[in-house]
């Protein structure tokens, strides 16, 4: 006999975990499986089609459905046949780029984004394009006049963004990876929220979109988020299969931790002095915790910005969406800034009003990097939360609130992730050990130098082994 507690969660929660071809299986292992003939690659397909109808009534995290490939030769590459999806701010030859917005009609693309032709090279098999809020400018997935993407641990929270369809699919179980990216922590919010790995690489890591070239700060790469620490490693080592940044120092395959203790620094209040509620803290000192247990050395640091660094952020935010309003028609012949959301026009709007102030902007923007540097003096990596506060309600963050409250909401919820953004360094998500009260993942986040992606996905990995990161389908 179920309680009406357990009722409730049934209720509350959606997963798609099933005894098909695709199993508990993540990226990695239905690769193999796959390579190894147990399933096969158009059985894979339909299965994981399914899973996606089964569940996105309730999750709402599709934006395009593509029809099942006809499947010819075998796909080759470390995810050769694993079902995934494809963020809707990205092309994908054929099938319309909507950005999140109704202040267009989105056409098809004519072929793919350069990112998309690394996602491809992995081997993987693309059932559609997942919903973004807005131009990607919000942490949450929710729209003024389209129903939200809903959290799949519960429903009737949000699941983060802008990468917040790839999140509730992926936690959901309906495929084991999916496609996202990052301009202020659109990797690693949705993946706290879904209790996901969400790494955020290092500026140039991956192949960079011909609009971050031309912006004085790139803060966008693109990536991924999953279910494990290898298939995140994984990624990263069959991207850079594709093509490889000779600036950077090579990452290779990481497969596991490392011997090497580390020295860490911990940081639970944001350098803006936002402070971290209960829950957070709580999720990142047991972290810490674990971490001087298994050897490593963790020490608090205060990680010193610009004081101007938040409004500054905002003032670029801000730009961001003023060009978007400027450039707009190059996305739809029809396209009508005055049809873009709440928070997009605040954006503009709040922009308009300090444009003049752009130049200095940017200047202290790009000093960030010599504080972050002075910050990681004597440090191998920095251990913070990845938000301010746990997950949200929907409608929290919904771009129909006054613009004044909900960029006041969104300043105290993202607080910590904007900075590698701006510095352009590597950071990663996972799991905390710890949850909220009513089962919410909490994320805890590992940021390193440069070219570090290794030295945190190695601690990633540990952490993994020490305490296995919850999956909805053994709740």
């Amino acid at each position: 006999m179920t309680t009406s507690g357990e009722q409730s969660e049934v209720r509350t929660r959606a997963h798609a975990f099933r005894d098909d071809a695709l199993g508990d299986r993540d990226a990695v292992g239905l690769a193999e499986a796959i390579r190894r003939r147990e399933v096969g690659v158009a059985e894979v397909a339909r299965d994981a089609a399914a899973r996606v109808r089964a569940v996105d009534s309730r999750l709402n995290a599709v934006q395009v459905h593509l029809g099942l490939p006809a499947h010819g030769s075998a796909p080759v590459g470390a995810f050769a046949g694993v079902p995934t999806f494809v963020k809707d701010n990205t092309d994908y030859q054929g099938l319309p780029t909507g950005h999140g917005s109704a202040a267009f009609a989105p056409r098809a693309a004519r072929r793919h984004a350069p990112f998309t032709r690394q996602f491809l090279s992995t081997g993987v098999t693309v059932l559609g394009k997942t919903r973004l809020p807005e131009f990607g400018f919000s942490p949450t997935t929710e729209f003024e006049g389209a129903e939200p993407v809903r959290n799949p641990w519960h429903t009737d929270h949000s699941a983060g963004g802008s990468s917040g369809g790839s999140a509730a699919l992926v936690a959901a179980g309906a495929v084991p990876i999916a496609h996202a990216n990052d301009g202020g922590g659109s990797i690693r919010i949705p993946a706290a929220a879904c209790g996901l790995v969400g790494l955020k690489p290092t500026r140039g890591r991956v192949v960079a979109n011909a609009q971050g070239r031309q912006m004085p700060i790139d803060l966008v790469v693109d990536g991924v988020v999953s279910r494990s620490v290898r298939d995140s490693a994984a990624f990263l080592a069959a991207a850079e299969r594709h093509w490889r940044n000779p600036r950077l120092p090579p990452v290779g395959l990481v497969e596991g931790p490392s011997d090497r203790r580390l020295r860490i620094g911990l940081l639970v209040d944001s350098p803006n002095g936002v402070r971290a509620d209960a829950d957070t803290r709580t999720a990142v000192t047991e972290t810490a915790e674990r971490l001087e247990r298994l050897g490593h050395t963790v020490e608090p640091v205060e990680l010193s910005v610009d004081p101007h660094f938040t409004d500054d952020f905002l003032t670029y935010w801000g730009m961001l969406s003023f060009l978007l309003g400027v450039t707009g028609r190059t996305l739809g012949a029809d396209f009508d800034r005055s049809r873009t959301d709440g928070l997009s026009r605040g954006l503009r709007e709040m922009y308009v009003g300090k444009w003049k102030r752009t130049p200095g902007v940017v200047r202290r923007l790009k000093r960030t990097r010599e504080a972050y540097a002075a910050g990681f003096r004597g440090l191998d990596v920095l251990l913070s939360p990845v938000l301010a506060h746990t997950t949200p309600p929907i409608g929290h963050l919904n771009p129909a609130v006054p613009y004044a409250t909900l960029i006041g909401r969104i300043l105290a919820y993202v607080a910590f992730t904007p900075v590698d953004n701006v510095v352009g360094t590597p950071s990663i998500s996972v799991p905390a050990a710890s949850t909220t009260a009513d089962g919410l993942p909490i994320g805890v986040m590992v940021s390193g130098r440069p070219g570090a992606e290794r030295k945190l996905l190695e601690m990633a990995f540990e952490l993994e082994a020490d305490r296995p990161f919850r999956r909805l389908g053994d709740s």
